[in-house]
């Protein structure tokens, strides 16, 4: 039985060679196929060489004027790749065209293959529509600190499929595109000046308009706080222990944390030094003797 097998395999692939052989022979006795042929290869490797240094040059020109509008870098190497593989691929079907292939059923193939790769891709196709909104319209950039689903951290860098932090301790946080756009963004950084919130509390037999005017005197006497808009003060709560202030300086955006840090160190010893106290949760125990 098994010899019968391998006879019929042999006997196949002989017949196999053998037609191979007879049309290899007939070209061969066929000078004007042969060359027909030749011109063909020719051909669709001129359109291939020569559409391809077209694509490239139209994508440099894409990229070159997209940079004259001052466009963001991550935008325009985007739009210069995809219509550089977008004039490709129509130069590599026009090729094919050329030797004889059926461009129509290539292309009917080409759709129902990219169905199939959509749906099974569907997480990262969203991730790369993401990626593009993103680099469209640009809601932060390299260098800005923000806030993302629930992460905080400066852009690091801005991928197709992903966007990377960097914590201000040093770590490394990937967040995918559609995450990104799906929740709200917070930039810390998108405006040139901020204000500082400070929340301040005196006691309640410290006197409050003394306690204002030492912490405005801090605050116009500090280097990095803008004079305009000018500082404010607001009483804001009557707590159990204390009377709270918001303390409201502006300052640039780079000098936030230094403000707030230093603002909060001279603000406990400039009230201490003028009579104020800066309270703290504390609890008073009375004890009654019975009988």
């Amino acid at each position: 039985m098994e010899e019968e097998t391998i006879k019929e395999a042999a006997a196949e692939s002989l017949g196999i060679l053998e037609t191979i052989q007879t049309k290899v022979m007939g070209f061969i006795n066929n000078p004007e196929a042969l060359l027909a042929i030749a011109l063909k290869l020719i051909t669709a490797f001129l359109i291939y060489w020569i559409g391809k240094k077209i694509a490239r040059v139209i994508s440099n020109m894409v990229a070159k004027g997209l940079s004259k509008t001052n466009s963001d870098p991550i935008l325009i190497n985007f739009l210069k790749n995809f219509v550089y593989y977008i004039l490709l691929a129509a130069v590599v079907i026009a090729a094919l065209g050329q030797l004889g292939v059926k461009t129509t059923s290539l292309l009917g193939m080409l759709a129902a293959a990219g169905l199939a790769i959509g749906l099974a891709l569907k997480d990262s196709l969203s991730n790369f529509a993401s990626g593009v909104m993103i680099v469209m319209f640009r809601p932060f950039k390299i260098g800005d600190l923000v806030e993302i689903a629930g992460h905080t951290g400066d852009v690091e860098e801005i991928k197709i499929f992903s966007t990377i932090l960097k914590t201000k301790d040093n770590r490394q946080i990937i967040i995918p595109n559609s995450q990104v756009t799906a929740d709200p963004i917070i930039n810390h950084t998108a405006k040139p000046i901020r204000r500082v919130d400070i929340a301040m509390g005196v006691g309640y037999d410290d006197d409050l308009k003394k306690a204002r005017n030492i912490m405005m005197k801090v605050m116009e006497d500090h280097p990095l706080v803008l004079q305009e808009p000018a500082p404010s003060i607001l009483m804001t709560e009557l707590a159990d222990s204390s009377v709270n202030f918001s303390v409201r300086p502006w300052s640039k955006t780079g000098d936030y944390w230094t403000v707030y840090g230093e603002l909060l160190e001279q603000f406990k010893g400039e009230l201490e030094s003028g009579g104020c106290s800066i309270p703290y949760p504390q609890s008073e125990v009375y004890l009654h003797k019975v009988g």
